[in-house]
């Protein structure tokens, strides 16, 4: 499941061109090509626990894979409304396996929490970075076109459906808990804010650290090889920081570590110039990425005693904070055109790490949701 959730996605990038030349598509529906997923991550999150609660956990995550690969095939096929059309089922199905994923673990894993979330993470990881590596090559060293190299994430869509289905025979009795008060916990809302600013850090360095490792000087070949370094670097952090985090109550200390290496590699690009020393900057930042994410998701679980609000955590998390990822390369561009220069955007990025770090440290407390709500309700009654 986990290794269906980004190479839809992070696939479609390198072939930009080639789909805009193939199609005809104007540059703002090839924007609309990138972005649409992230539309839908943020309308379908808050709908998936519903849909778990309704129809069970199994079926749900089975249905979001069926969505997935209906997507995937639908987008290679006809003109640019079918590829726009597959696009967003591509988010949506990813969606659904983004948000219960965590709560599947939470129910089945409840003592490997962290280890099973380490290995969730990195998996996800590892097939996005196959997928933008290998989707040029498929589409033009294998002569698939792109369509072809799009259409052919359908098989291992279609593998883990095979795996899955089996599942869905199962007796489920759906659950019957409604979801929390989620709006008015204060930690709900810290582990919400965490997870949407560092993805707004992750999808600033995809979409902008290319072009402004260019203008320093360096070659576009290098300057991508530098974010496919990046995450590269990431894959070990984002295996270990959930261990680490899984066996302790608090995950202060993490939240502080992680925010001092996106610090020392954003000031380092900042302030200095070079391709060594850029290399060691962006490896900071990659760290900070790979770490970020990983206990991002595992607050979903550390937080809440049930598998359902695990779910319902996720769900609010991902949703508002995918919008606030999507507002990251759109405003760091506009500040780049405005001033010419990358001193503002960067300064950005640092103050965004800053409030990151605010956040993750209240999200790190130890403190269950539902005890939150439970005070919460306690003090409105006195």
């Amino acid at each position: 499941m986990a290794a269906n959730l980004r190479p839809t996605i992070t696939g479609v990038g390198p072939l930009i061109s080639d789909i805009v030349q193939g199609t005809g598509i104007s540059g703002t529906l090839a924007g609309l090509v990138t972005t649409i997923p992230l539309m839908a991550f943020g309308l379908i999150s808050p709908l998936a626990p519903r849909w778990a609660r309704r129809f069970g956990l199994e079926r749900t995550l089975i249905t979001g894979l069926g969505i997935l690969l209906a997507g995937t095939l639908l987008r290679s096929w006809g003109g640019p409304w079918t590829l726009l059309s597959g696009m967003f089922l591509v988010g949506a199905g990813a969606a659904i396996g983004n948000v219960l994923l965590p709560s599947l673990i939470k129910r089945d894993f409840s003592r490997h929490i962290g280890i099973m979330t380490g290995i969730y993470t990195t998996t996800m990881n590892v097939f996005a970075g196959i997928a933008s590596g290998i989707s040029v090559p498929l589409a033009r060293q294998m002569h698939l076109g792109w369509r072809g190299s799009l259409e052919s994430w359908a098989v291992l869509s279609l593998v883990a459906l095979v795996v899955w289905l089996p599942l869905a025979r199962h007796h489920h009795t759906p659950d019957e808990e409604r979801p929390s008060l989620l709006m008015h916990s204060l930690i709900a809302w810290q582990i919400t804010l965490f997870m949407g600013l560092q993805s707004f850090l992750f999808y600033v360095n995809v979409a902008w650290l290319p072009t402004l490792l260019h203008d320093r000087g360096m070659s576009l070949t290098m300057a991508g090889w530098l974010v496919s370094l990046m995450q590269i670097v990431s894959l070990p952090a984002t295996f270990i920081v959930p261990i680490l985090a899984g066996r302790q109550a608090r995950q202060q200390h993490l939240v502080l570590w992680i925010s001092a290496l996106f610090l020392i590699g954003y000031a380092g690009l900042l302030t200095t110039r070079g391709t060594i020393v850029s290399v060691i900057w962006v490896i900071f930042v990659g760290f900070g990425a790979g770490a970020s994410i990983s206990l991002a998701l595992l607050f979903f679980s550390l937080r809440a005693r049930t598998h359902q609000l695990a779910g319902n955590i996720s769900g609010m998390a991902q949703s508002i904070g995918y919008v606030l990822a999507a507002c990251g390369p759109i405003s760091v561009g506009l500040f780049h055109s405005w001033t010419g220069s990358w001193v503002l955007p960067l300064s950005v990025m640092l103050l965004v790490v800053v409030l990151m770090a605010v956040f993750g440290l209240g999200a790190g407390r130890d403190v269950f949701v539902e005890e939150e709500l439970a005070l919460n309700s306690s003090a409105n009654r006195s």
